[in-house]
C-alpha cells in the first residue's frame, strides 16, 4: 500500500467548529483504506456504536443560578496537576496521519496543556516525543514475549521522563475488524512501530493438526497477571492498567497495588458485542471506592461526555479517534485546535450545569429517564 498525504490545513476553515466536524473532513485527508482502519471498530461494530449510544442516553440536570465565576478545570491525579481533565489517548501509527505523527501531536498537547499517552506502536522514537512534552507525559506499553525487551523499554521510558506506566491489557491479539479487511489495509511502507525496530524475533512455532493458530499459538504470547505482577517489580513508575471493563478485573487490581485503571473496551476494535464503557465506569467506581484513580476512554467528543465521565466517577478522560482526525486534517495546528474546542465546551458545560470546579461534578449532575 502506498501513501500519500492530501495537504493540510494551514487555516481552519470556519465550519469546523467540533470534534465531528474533524471526523468529517479527515475522509478527505486520508487514504480510503487508512480511514476505514481508523474508524472502524471490531466485527459487527456493535461495541464501537454502543459506546456513542449509551454516553447520548446520559442527560444532564443543571443547577441554575450558581455564581461560576471562580470556576476553572484544574485537577489533580496520581499526583499530577492537570490544566483540564482531558488525556490524548495512546492512538497508534500517527504518520499514517500526519508526515511529523506523534512529535507534531504532542507539540499541540504541550501548547493546549494536555497529558498525553504515548502509545508502544508510535512512529517516531518515545523519547523524541518526551522532548516535545512538559505537560504530564504516561507511556503506554503492550508487554512483549521477551521480558528483557519489555523491560528495555520501560527503562527507556523512566530515562526520557515518563511518569506513569499504561499497561494495555485487553488487546493481546487484534479483533476482527472486518471494515480494514474489507478496504485492504495494511501499513505503507516506511511506517512501522519504530520503538520495537530491535525486539528479538519471535520463536518459531509447529502446529499439529490438533492445536489453535489462535490458542497455542497467537495468545501464547499474550501476557497474564502473573506478568503484571513482575513488571510491578521492575520499575518504579506507577502502573495503570489499560482496557479494564469487569468490576472483579477493577477489584483484583486495585488489590494488587496498582496505581489506578483505564475504563475501555479499546474503542470498539477488540473484542465486540462488550457493553459500552460509560456503562460499566459507575460499577468500577462503585466497586473500587471513591479515592481510587479512574481514567475513562471511550468514543468522547464533545465537552458534555467530558462531564458525563466525570459525573459517573471518572478522574480523567481520554479523546482517542479524533487526535487522529485532526492531525489528518491541520496537523499541530489541528490537535491544538480540537483541545482548545473540547476544553471550551467542557468550561461552557459546568457553567451551564452550575458546577463550576471539577469537584462540584457529581452523579446527581446527571438525568436519565
Amino acid at each position: 500500500m502506498s501513501m500519500q498525504y492530501v495537504p493540510f490545513l494551514d487555516a481552519i476553515p470556519q465550519d469546523l467548529v467540533s470534534a465531528s466536524d474533524y471526523a468529517r473532513y479527515a475522509k478527505e485527508h486520508l487514504p480510503q483504506a487508512i480511514y476505514e482502519y481508523l474508524v472502524g471498530g471490531g466485527a459487527d461494530e456493535i461495541t464501537l456504536n454502543r459506546n456513542r449510544q449509551k454516553l447520548d442516553e446520559i442527560l444532564i440536570n443543571p443547577s441554575l443560578l450558581q455564581d461560576c465565576t471562580n470556576g476553572g478545570t484544574d485537577t489533580v491525579c496520581l499526583g499530577e496537576k492537570f490544566r483540564h481533565p482531558l488525556l490524548l489517548a495512546p492512538v497508534a501509527f500517527q504518520q499514517l496521519a500526519h508526515p511529523d505523527g506523534e512529535i507534531a501531536t504532542a507539540q499541540a498537547a504541550d501548547l493546549l496543556e494536555t497529558g498525553m499517552i504515548v502509545s508502544t506502536l508510535a512512529t517516531q522514537p518515545l523519547e523524541d516525543i518526551a522532548e516535545n512534552l512538559t505537560q504530564p507525559k504516561w507511556f503506554q506499553l503492550y508487554i512483549q514475549q521477551s521480558r528483557d525487551f519489555t523491560l528495555s523499554l520501560v527503562q527507556r521510558a523512566e530515562k526520557a521522563g515518563y511518569t506513569k506506566l499504561v499497561v494495555t491489557i485487553d488487546a493481546p491479539l487484534h479483533g476482527i475488524r472486518n471494515r480494514a479487511q474489507r478496504a485492504g489495509f495494511v501499513l505503507p511502507e516506511g511506517i512501522s512501530a519504530v520503538n520495537l525496530k530491535d525486539r528479538p524475533p519471535l520463536p518459531r512455532q509447529s502446529f499439529d493438526p490438533s492445536q489453535s493458530v489462535v490458542f497455542q499459538g497467537m495468545m501464547s504470547e499474550a501476557p497474564t497477571w502473573d506478568d503484571i505482577a513482575w513488571l510491578q517489580q521492575q520499575t518504579s513508575l506507577p502502573i495503570i492498567l489499560k482496557g479494564v471493563l469487569s468490576v472483579d478485573d477493577a477489584i483484583k487490581a486495585k488489590a494488587m497495588g496498582i496505581a489506578g485503571i483505564v475504563v475501555s473496551n479499546h474503542g470498539g476494535r477488540t473484542l465486540d458485542c462488550l457493553p459500552a464503557s460509560i456503562e460499566m465506569l459507575p460499577l468500577i467506581r462503585q466497586a473500587v471506592g471513591p479515592d481510587y484513580p479512574l481514567v475513562f476512554d471511550g468514543a468522547v467528543e464533545r465537552g458534555t461526555d467530558i462531564f458525563k465521565a466525570l459525573a459517573l466517577g471518572a478522574n480523567l478522560v481520554c479523546v482517542g479517534r479524533p487526535q487522529f482526525y485532526a492531525l489528518a486534517v491541520a496537523g499541530a495546528l489541528g490537535v491544538a485546535h480540537l483541545l482548545r474546542v473540547l476544553r471550551e465546551e467542557l468550561e461552557v458545560c459546568m457553567s451551564l450545569a452550575g458546577t463550576p470546579q471539577i469537584a462540584d461534578i457529581h452523579a446527581d449532575k446527571l438525568w436519565r429517564p
